[in-house]
């Protein structure tokens, strides 16, 4: 049998015994750990670099686990982040997953369940190297460092409009329809009767087209959305 390649993994979790516990299951998995007790030194050893995947705590002293992820994210640390939280409603979801989380799992959880999580989110981090820019008309996304472009131009995206921009560019010029979306960019196999698709759509519109010639992201009536190359008929 082959040997399975390490995950370092960063666990910043306030309360002791259940550090310990998320350690002890990732260890066990045959994963390395590193600890923070507080938000102000998870953001510290999480802005190293160093680490596969980042598991956050919520409610963390100093700094909340939302805080830390926006600033990695502005600071252009693409790391994946699986969010811990007992605050396991929608609304909390959707706000992780706004602030740039990439997955989100609610307190108490199965063993096996937070270790597939990490481990799904490994792999996916895993294959975006081997593709690190992803091209489609005047259109650029800069997968590890986060970033997009058009006409070479940088665009200012919000962390949850990147994971939006990078799903799209995913599937250039196919129609995406909103539950895609909320499945795979929000993380969400519900609907939250939110109209944070629509909103995040339309911001991520503006950006991409305000200033430039030309449409770039079709709204599909009924069904969903595409990218399309500026220029292309039928926009």
């Amino acid at each position: 049998m082959a040997q399975q390649e390490s995950i370092n993994v960063l666990v910043v979790e306030d309360d002791a015994a259940a550090r310990a516990n998320i350690t002890a299951i990732l260890t066990q998995a045959g994963m390395v750990v590193d600890q923070a007790e507080d938000g102000r030194i998870g953001l510290h050893r999480a802005g190293s670099g160093a680490h596969d995947v980042i598991i956050l705590d919520r409610m963390l002293p100093h700094l909340t686990g939302i805080d830390i992820v926006t600033r990695l994210r502005v600071a252009g640390i693409g790391a994946p982040v699986l969010m811990l939280s007992a605050l396991g409603r929608s609304e909390h979801r959707v706000e992780g997953l706004e602030s740039g989380v990439d997955d989100y799992l609610a307190k108490p959880f199965e063993p096996d369940e937070l270790v597939a999580r990490v481990r799904a989110l490994w792999r996916r981090a895993s294959r975006s190297t081997h593709d690190p820019v992803l091209l489609f008309g005047d259109l650029e996304c800069h997968v590890k460092a986060r970033t997009a472009f058009r006409q070479g131009r940088h665009l200012a995206l919000s962390p949850k409009e990147f994971e939006l921009f990078r799903y799209l560019m995913d599937h250039a010029g196919e129609v995406v329809t909103r539950e895609m979306l909320l499945r795979h960019v929000w993380k969400l196999s519900f609907d939250p009767q939110t109209n944070v698709v629509d909103v995040n759509v339309g911001r991520l519109r503006r950006k991409l087209e305000e200033g430039f010639d030309g449409p770039v992201l079709e709204t599909v009536w009924g069904t969903g959305y595409r990218l399309i190359a500026a220029g292309s008929p039928g926009a």
